[in-house]
C-alpha cells in the first residue's frame, strides 16, 4: 500500500514533466539549443516528446530541465 505523505515521497519525490514553449535556436545531433527567455542546450535523451501548437514548438520534459 502506498501511503501519499511518506518518509521516501518527502526524500525522493517524483519528478514533473511539462509542455514548455521554445524557440529552437540550433541543433546537433546529440543536443537542441532553445530559447525560452534564456538560451540553453538540452540534450536530445532528456526529450520526452515533441509538438507543434499555434506555430511554438513545445517541448516535453523534466520540469527541472527548462527553468
Amino acid at each position: 500500500m502506498s501511503w501519499p505523505f511518506s518518509i521516501r515521497n518527502c526524500l525522493y519525490p517524483k519528478e514533473r514533466y511539462i509542455w514548455a514553449q521554445v524557440k529552437i535556436v540550433h541543433e546537433t545531433n546529440k543536443a537542441i539549443l532553445v530559447d525560452n527567455g534564456r538560451k540553453s542546450w538540452i540534450p536530445k535523451s532528456w526529450i520526452s516528446k515533441v509538438r507543434l501548437k499555434n506555430n511554438t514548438f513545445e517541448i516535453y520534459v523534466k520540469e527541472s530541465s527548462v527553468g
